[in-house]
C-alpha cells in the first residue's frame, strides 16, 4: 500500500514525531481510505516516507496496536483491525437492538434457567440469606452466528416472581426486567479475565484469550433486583461510554 499524501511537512510540527505517524495512520483508517483487513505500510516504508528513525515508527505502530486500531502479525506485517462493536456502560443496553442497528442478525440461545440455592457471593450481592432461592439464567448472544456475549444472570424472586416462567425466545431477560421491575439504581464494574473452559466453549473461543466481564447490579426502591455477569471475548467486543460534564448521557 502506498504511503502517498503523507504529511512530510508536519515533521516540523511541535507534536512528538511518533505521534505524527500515529495521526497519519489513524486518519487513513477513520476516513475509510484504509479498511479493515487492509495492509498498513511497513516500518521500512514509513521510515522512508517520514524520514524518522525506525524506533520512532515502531513506537507509533505499537501504540496503535495496543489501542486496537491495527493488528501486527510477526513476519507478515500490520493490518487495519476489524472494528469491535461497543456497548454502553451508563445504561442497560439491549444487545439485540445494538446488533440489529449495525445491520446484523441477533440470536440468543438459552443454556439454562432454574431456581437454585444462592451461593454466598450471589446472596451477598442480592441481600439474600445464603442458600435462599434465586433464579439463575445462562444464555449466549450471537451476532451473525458469532458468539459475542455470555450472560449469567441471578434474579431476586421477591422482586420478579414470574421471571422463571417467561419464554425468553420472545423477549430477552433484560427487556422483561426493565419492563416489569423498573430500576432506580444501577452499578457497573468491568474486569479483564480469562474464561473458564466451560465459558470458552460456550463462546466458541480459545481459553487463552482474554475476556471483558461486565458485572451489573440493579435496585428498585433500595432492594436488589438482579446481578448479571456479561462476558465478552476481548477480540470481538468493547465497552465504553460518552457523557456530558453534567453527567447526562448524550442522545442520538
Amino acid at each position: 500500500m502506498s504511503v502517498a499524501s503523507s504529511p512530510r511537512a508536519s515533521v516540523a510540527a511541535p507534536s512528538a514525531l511518533y505521534q505524527q505517524v500515529k495521526d497519519f495512520v489513524a486518519r487513513k483508517i477513520a476516513d475509510g481510505s484504509w479498511k479493515p483487513g487492509d495492509r498498513v505500510p511497513s516500518e521500512q516504508e514509513l521510515v522512508a516516507e517520514f524520514g524518522m528513525a525506525r524506533m520512532t515508527v515502531n513506537r507509533a505502530l505499537r501504540e496503535l496496536a495496543e489501542q486496537g486500531k491495527i493488528v501486527r502479525v510477526a513476519g507478515v506485517g500490520s493490518f487495519v483491525a476489524e472494528e469491535k462493536p461497543q456497548s454502553t456502560l451508563l445504561q442497560i443496553a439491549n444487545i439485540a437492538d445494538e446488533i440489529r442497528q449495525r445491520g446484523h442478525d441477533h440470536r440468543c440461545e438459552l443454556v439454562s434457567l432454574a431456581r437454585v440455592a444462592a451461593p454466598l457471593d450471589i446472596a451477598a450481592s442480592l441481600d439474600l440469606r445464603t442458600g435462599e432461592s434465586v433464579y439463575a439464567l445462562t444464555c449466549v448472544h450471537f451476532e451473525d452466528d458469532v458468539a459475542v456475549q455470555l450472560e449469567d444472570r441471578y434474579v431476586n424472586p421477591r422482586m420478579a416472581p414470574d421471571f422463571i416462567r417467561q419464554d425468553f425466545t420472545l423477549a430477552l431477560p433484560s427487556e422483561y426486567l426493565v419492563k416489569h421491575v423498573p430500576f432506580d439504581q444501577i452499578e457497573h464494574v468491568v474486569d479483564a479475565i480469562l474464561p473458564t473452559p466451560e465459558q470458552a466453549e460456550l463462546l466458541q473461543m480459545p481459553v487463552t484469550q482474554p475476556c471483558l466481564m461486565l458485572t451489573r447490579r440493579t435496585w428498585a426502591g433500595g432492594t436488589p433486583v438482579t446481578l448479571v455477569r456479561c462476558l465478552h471475548p476481548g477480540t470481538r467486543y468493547r465497552l465504553g461510554s460518552r457523557f456530558r460534564a453534567d453527567g447526562a448521557v448524550p442522545q442520538g
